[in-house]
């Protein structure tokens, strides 16, 4: 599963976010974005999959990001072109679909 999880990381293009419900979907289970979390937070290679890329399903931030916490993560997501304001990304604009 954790595999599943790092090769669809890199599908998101740049300048886009998924949610942890769109990963666990692809998994087969939308019940599982806690799990997905979970993987995300042991992500062995930040800068090969980039979990930066995932929020919660209102677009907000991760307080808990792995990589240097909400502060790194926001700057990522900026370096892609992606806006995001008290923490949140617009996933009208921003969402992978």
């Amino acid at each position: 599963m954790k595999e599943k999880v790092y090769e669809y990381l890199l599908t998101i293009p740049k300048g886009k976010v998924v949610t942890y419900k769109q990963i666990a979907e692809y998994l087969g289970n939308s019940k599982l974005s806690r799990v997905v979390g979970n993987i995300l937070h042991n992500n062995p290679n930040g800068n090969k999959y980039p979990c930066y890329k995932v929020v919660n399903s209102k677009g907000k931030l991760s307080e808990n990001f792995a990589f240097g916490g909400i502060e790194k993560q926001k700057e990522k997501l900026k370096n892609e072109g992606i806006e995001v304001k008290r923490y949140t990304v617009n996933l009208d604009k921003y969402g992978y679909k």
